[in-house]
């Protein structure tokens, strides 16, 4: 046995000790100011999340001892929105809160942290969760008004203010990455998104919420259900992408069609000692197994996972090839396709329903989705070991290991 199977067979071992997964659900993705949740504040998506998550896990909610929400936009870091959320969701007053950012792994920041209290002891069952409204809270009003002149002076301090969309251009620039294959890239997300949308695979992830909205047109206020994606589009060809002008530079490659979608939506994970979930009969979907984060060059924000997949699988001694697939969000096809080809991982391993160009990316929701997406994909095509990663605005990358027990 090499050493990095030998690492798999160890990871696959059950502990009593482990962090494990014993509900992972999402809400649907919608296009911000277009799609179902429109007229939805996220602290309203995000108590219909939580409420589902320890519903599925049949779990008693006075027993949550942490809930960590990840989110970017709010004004005031969210933290009186997501505590409204976790006590409207039926969530006890009893049960502590916070909020996390950390850009884009914000979901992924909330359950490595709850995660971490379980492994320390300082709780049994916790839910780390991530919202995101860019309806609500996306544009120039999340931004302060003005940055010290003294920070600015430095030019890495400065590069943070890039706007990210000429980060991904950076990339391309600078890594080759063309035009024709970040839309080949994006086109394929969105083939693989339609296919698995067809065939129910995001069903089971997926709980169906229902919500109001009011119809542009004859401004008549309106119940709906939102349980589907609705930026998933058919018919998307690299040729049809081919079309649309650059978004941020004349002469660029990164457009709307080969960039993740702006979008609102929820997700959430349980979490539990594996000793506590057995004594309460909770269903152990999977377990969280290591987390971790890098940083690289603001100005190439979108090289993240390039860093942070290769530091996760040496902390547990997998090989790249130990994983079964990855979940890596599709921020924008120069960044996605560097990193996918800089760390060796076949592109059939990667985002195998589709990506965060097909159906969005809600900043805050994205690290908690990708969980609820794995598990999903581990049980349709029974594999076991799975790694979730993006890059995060400013220069960082995060990257974690999950193991599926379907």
């Amino acid at each position: 046995m090499s050493p990095s199977s030998s690492a798999k067979a160890r990871i696959l071992v059950k502990d009593d000790n482990d962090v494990v997964i014993v509900a992972a659900v999402r809400s649907a993705l919608t296009k911000s100011r277009k799609g179902g949740f429109k007229d939805t504040r996220p602290e309203e998506i995000l108590s219909g999340v939580l409420r589902a998550a320890y519903t599925r896990a049949n779990l008693d909610p006075a027993l949550i001892e942490e809930v960590a929400v990840g989110n970017v936009l709010p004004p005031g870091g969210g933290a009186t929105a997501a505590r409204m959320a976790a006590l409207h969701s039926g969530i006890p007053h009893t049960t502590p809160l916070n909020t996390v950012n950390r850009q884009c792994s914000s979901g992924l920041a909330a359950v490595n942290q709850v995660a971490n209290q379980i492994a320390v002891g300082q709780i049994s069952i916790g839910i780390g969760a991530g919202v995101e409204s860019m309806t609500f809270g996306w544009g120039s009003g999340s931004l302060p008004d003005g940055w010290s002149e003294d920070v600015l002076a430095n030019k890495e301090a400065e590069d943070c203010l890039i706007p990210m969309g000429i980060t991904s251009e950076n990339v391309a620039a600078e890594f080759g990455i063309s035009r024709e294959r970040q839309d080949e890239f994006a086109a394929r997300s969105f083939q693989k998104a339609v296919a698995a949308q067809k065939a129910g695979k995001f069903k089971d992830e997926i709980i169906p919420l229902r919500v109001k909205i009011t119809d542009p047109k004859t401004e008549k206020v309106v119940e709906i259900v939102v349980d589907a994606d609705d930026g998933i589009r058919d018919g998307v060809t690299s040729a049809s992408l081919a079309k649309l002008k650059p978004s941020f530079k004349k002469d660029g490659s990164t457009h709307a069609g080969n960039a993740s979608q702006v979008s609102d939506g929820a997700a959430a994970v349980v979490l539990a000692r594996r000793s506590v979930a057995k004594q309460l009969g909770l269903p152990i979907l999977g377990k969280y197994v290591v987390a971790s984060v890098v940083g690289v060059p603001p100005r190439i924000m979108g090289v993240g996972p390039a860093y942070a997949i290769p530091k996760v699988l040496e902390r547990v001694g997998l090989s790249k090839d130990d994983v079964d697939f990855y979940e890596i969000n599709e921020a924008f096809a120069s960044q996605a396709i560097y990193s996918i080809e800089k760390v060796g991982i076949p592109f059939d391993k990667v985002n195998v329903n589709g990506g965060a160009i097909a159906f969005g990316h809600p900043l805050g929701c994205t690290g908690a989705r990708q969980i609820a997406t794995g598990l999903s994909i581990a049980r349709q095509r029974n594999e076991r070991v799975f790694v979730t990663s993006m890059c995060i605005g400013s220069g960082m990358g995060m990257a974690a290991v999950f193991v599926s027990e379907h």
